[in-house]
């Protein structure tokens, strides 16, 4: 007997390409992705990271490090800012008022950096207010942890051993000699100040970005290149013209001296221990960038957090080991204590807390930039103190700071092309290699 089997070939009048579901097409197509065989089935190798290459590396460098100077822009306008605003207060305070405290206010300045994190530690809770407290306090503990292993590992993934080291020892080190260098550059402009004439003052301190260039190529292996030797170099050329340029002839009658006569004798110490300042100033912006920066290829929003909490412990360092030179300055007479009160408190108050601001902000930008183009924004203060100057004492501006500060914001500019350029190819090389962390990490 035979039994009529049905044929092993399908049919061909068309129905078996017809779905058996009426949505079965459409199901399959948004499963796929858009990257299935023939059969319409999902590619394993491609529907797991389905955005690796959607865009070149190219795009997504320039989407990156666009971004990071954007952040680092507002962090810049921020600085330029508070530092106008502690310039003026302090010299309002020392001049005007009579408090002059040089290392007690250094010692309250640099100490209200311990403020940062905490700050810090309350915007970000507003901004995740959703969270519970316990949620939200884990999370911001392990960010910080897992950035300064990233700081001492110089790895953007941890491998295991990084991951169960505990970065304590290190960053109370980095710590230590980050603020040691910061606190002698700084107080080597206190000590100068009544050496040596302010315009050398001003020149040789401001130098700063030159030595952070210098210290740059061995310590961050930054390449020489023209172009910001030749954006350095315009800068200082423009510090200079402002320090010494519109010199007012002030001679004096026979038998009087001026203080430029007074402080002569001493003005080769003061311009020793003043560039000894800006050495050590250009050193400590490269040490914080080496050794207390997380490596690129982090977020934006990871480094300005370790950058504040690094503030921080700078901050929470001054207050607890550098209020000793206090007692000792006393005793001998060289800066007697003396509490600020009235009108002195709340102007320091001011100083104080603008001066956290500034330091705050500029750790950012150090972070997410470098140290050399850092310290030239940094020389734009010195065009912004003179406008302000202007409209507050209605002295006009010499032809020498109108100059001078043309000059330092050509220099800023083109040593922030330069550097968008090196951020633009280190990322790119980044995101080759996969080395980049997406901003919703931080």
């Amino acid at each position: 007997m035979v039994v009529n089997r049905p044929p092993l070939h399908r049919p061909t009048d068309g129905r078996s390409q017809q779905p058996l579901l009426k949505d079965d097409h459409h199901r399959r197509s948004r499963t796929s992705f858009g990257n299935g065989d023939a059969e319409g089935r999902p590619m394993l190798h491609e529907s797991r990271r389905p955005t690796i290459r959607s865009k070149s590396p190219e795009h997504d460098a320039a989407q990156a490090t666009r971004k990071k100077y954007m952040v680092a822009s507002g962090f810049l306008l921020l600085s330029l800012i508070s530092f106008v605003v502690q310039t003026e207060t302090a010299s309002y305070i020392q001049n005007e008022l009579g408090w002059k405290k040089p290392y007690c206010m250094l010692y309250m300045t640099h100490g209200s950096w311990s403020l940062l994190w905490l700050v810090q530690l309350g915007i970000l809770r507003l901004q995740k207010r959703k969270l519970s407290w316990d949620a939200f306090w884990r999370r911001h503990v392990s960010l910080i942890r897992t950035t300064a292993q990233m700081v001492e590992s110089r790895e953007v993934h941890l491998s295991t051993r990084a991951s169960n080291r505990s970065p304590v020892r290190y960053m109370l080190k980095t710590t230590a000699f980050v603020t040691t260098a910061l606190t002698v550059a700084g107080g080597s402009w206190y000590v100068a100040v009544n050496m040596t004439t302010a315009s050398d003052l001003t020149a040789i301190y401001n130098c700063s970005a030159f030595f952070a260039y210098a210290f740059s190529i061995p310590l961050l292996n930054e390449k020489l290149r023209f172009d910001k030797v030749f954006s350095v170099a315009v800068a200082t050329i423009g510090v200079m013209v402002v320090a010494y340029g519109d010199r007012p002839d002030k001679k004096a009658s026979k038998g009087e001296e001026t203080a430029e006569d007074r402080v002569a004798q001493n003005r080769l110490l003061g311009n020793v221990v003043i560039g000894i300042g800006s050495i050590l100033y250009g050193l400590y912006e490269v040490l914080y960038k080496r050794f207390a920066c997380p490596p690129e290829g982090i977020s934006p929003g990871r480094g300005t957090i370790f950058a504040n909490t690094f503030g921080s412990l700078i901050g929470v360092f001054t207050l607890l080991v550098l209020w000793i030179p206090l007692p000792f300055l006393h005793w001998t007479g060289w800066e007697t204590f003396e509490w600020p009160t009235g009108e002195a408190a709340w102007m320091l108050l001011i100083s104080v807390g603008a001066n956290a601001t500034f330091s705050g902000s500029f750790l950012v930008l150090i972070s997410l930039t470098s140290p050399v183009l850092s310290s030239v924004a940094a020389l734009l203060t010195i065009f912004l103190v003179a406008l302000v100057d202007w409209f507050r004492t209605g002295d006009p501006l010499s032809m020498a700071s109108i100059i001078g500060g043309v000059l330092i914001m050509v220099a800023f500019f083109m040593l922030s092309f330069s550097t968008y350029r090196e951020m633009n190819e280190e990322r790119k090389k980044h995101l080759e290699d996969d080395e980049v962390e997406s901003d919703s990490d931080a």
